[in-house]
């Protein structure tokens, strides 16, 4: 029998705000462990929660960003479960009536393109996390992230291949660092995703039970967890068994899930609006407010680079998977005016290649898009070759220094352009090269670069390119 998948993701990424969602505590990451705390995130009795405005804001603007409808009114909930990193004993979260509904994305994944459903967005506050002790049998209590404000995107069930989610992860990703409401760091836990994945007959329209995929943080990690419990319940069904719903937990080490606990469902946590928290009201001046400070988006920003800079729709979608590689390419172009595509192939070539290299995000890059603008514009004038040019960039990147200061400063750098000199040193290549002077003449026009290469080894690289082939063509033409 033939199956076919169902994958439906839930996205948690904590905004960027600079207090949690109900206190005053700071969210930053990385402080002494019980230090961003406050009678409020610590659960005490008699305190009250006050809701921060700008992760109503950040919501409302990942929502206009995915095509979300915003309801005008929506309600906390306490989400009821016991565990020692929660020390309310409740979650406060958003559950019968979300801040948004009903929108989608587009994905490109195997080549196709696919529309996915968003089903909800809501607002939530994060847990705590427990540190386990190697050495002795008890595990310890860090509150700090104890209501650092999330925000939770729930897909439609439309997903159907690992690519398919990989694809719209990095999607979603892309569009909350866009609009800037989500780091979208997942070392840190500030972008965390569980899949729901299950497999049912080709053709079929019912569903099969689910399994929920947790401890998934980096994109490589679903993929995988997704394949392989595609694989794992295929065998279940084979040898007669049934899938049953339930928790599991990705093992990266291993490669493999096992089983953590059975899959709640929403009564298990008993869900009820909370007492201490107002209906939230979103009327449409709000939202318009915020619609005027979206950003060009990820889609909208690719298209107008494939029409303003005539790039593929593949170099395009390099460019623009990150809002900072796109700022870079469009201010490194700003000191050219011309050929993007050559700017296109520095920036996703010797650029991206050294940031990997070096282990390094486009905002540390040690070139900066002024001086790489600045080494094209060289390349543009004549003044270095292009060969040259990537002597200058490496010198740059371990310097920091301007491509000017470079080439002014290291002898044999600047691209000679002097017609006599060239000319001179091509009449002495072809006086000792009858061979292939006779080939050329003999219509095998290929040893042309066997000439151009003595000429550059002869100059150490300096000659310009055009001047060495127009002297050629005319010496050898005759």
């Amino acid at each position: 029998m033939e199956f076919e998948s169902v994958i439906g993701l839930e996205v948690h990424t904590q905004l960027t705000t600079e207090t949690k969602i109900f206190c005053n505590c700071s969210t930053a990451f990385g402080a002494e462990p019980n230090t961003h705390t406050c009678p409020v995130c610590l659960g005490m009795p008699g305190v009250l929660p006050v809701l921060n405005k700008k992760v109503v804001e950040y919501t409302i603007k990942a929502a206009l960003a995915t095509n979300c409808g915003i309801q005008e009114e929506s309600r906390f909930a306490r989400k009821n479960y016991f565990y020692p990193d929660l020390p309310k004993g409740y979650q406060i979260s958003q559950y019968e009536l979300p801040i948004a509904r009903a929108g989608y994305i587009d994905i490109e994944a195997n080549g196709e393109k696919k529309r996915i459903g968003i089903h909800r967005i809501h607002m939530e506050e994060d847990a705590g996390k427990l540190i386990h002790d190697p050495n002795r049998p008890f595990s310890k209590v860090d509150l700090n992230r104890t209501g650092v404000p999330l925000m939770e995107i729930v897909s439609e069930p439309d997903i159907r291949s690992s690519e398919e989610a990989g694809a719209y992860l990095r999607k979603i990703r892309s569009i909350l660092r866009y609009i800037g409401v989500s780091d979208g760091n997942m070392e840190e836990g500030s972008f965390r995703c569980d899949a729901n994945v299950s497999i049912m007959p080709k053709g079929s329209e019912t569903f099969g039970t689910r399994a929920e995929l947790k401890n998934l943080n980096s994109f490589r990690h679903v993929e995988k967890a997704i394949d392989f419990e595609i694989e794992r319940q295929k065998d279940v069904i084979a040898d007669g068994g049934k899938v049953v719903q339930e928790t599991r937990l990705w093992n990266p080490t291993k490669n493999k899930s096992t089983s953590m606990r059975s899959k709640e469902e929403a009564h298990d946590y008993r869900y009820f609006p909370d007492p201490d928290l107002l209906p939230l009201i979103v009327d449409e001046k709000w939202v318009d407010s915020v619609r005027a400070t979206l950003p060009e988006l990820p889609d909208e920003r690719k298209e107008r680079f494939e029409k303003e800079f005539s790039l593929s729709d593949y170099d395009a979608g390099v460019l623009t998977a990150a809002r900072e590689l796109a700022d870079y390419f469009e201010e490194c172009f700003s000191y050219l005016d011309n050929n993007p595509k050559q700017v296109c192939n520095w920036v996703t070539g010797p650029l991206l290649g050294l940031l990997n290299a070096e282990g390094k995000s486009i905002e540390e890059s040690p070139v900066s898009a002024k001086n790489l603008g600045g080494l094209l514009k060289l390349v543009d004038k004549g003044t270095i070759s292009g060969k040259i040019a990537k002597t200058v960039f490496e010198k740059m990147a371990k310097t920091g220094d301007a491509p000017e200061e470079i080439v002014k400063k290291e002898k044999g750098l600047v691209q000679v352009s002097d017609t006599g000199a060239i000319e001179e040193i091509i009449v002495k290549i072809l006086d000792r090269s009858e061979k292939e002077v006779e080939q050329y003449k003999a219509g095998k026009t290929k040893v042309m670069g066997f000439f151009v290469g003595q000429v550059m080894k002869e100059t150490k690289g300096a000659a310009n390119p055009k001047i060495v082939n127009e002297i050629l063509k005319r010496k050898l033409d005759v």
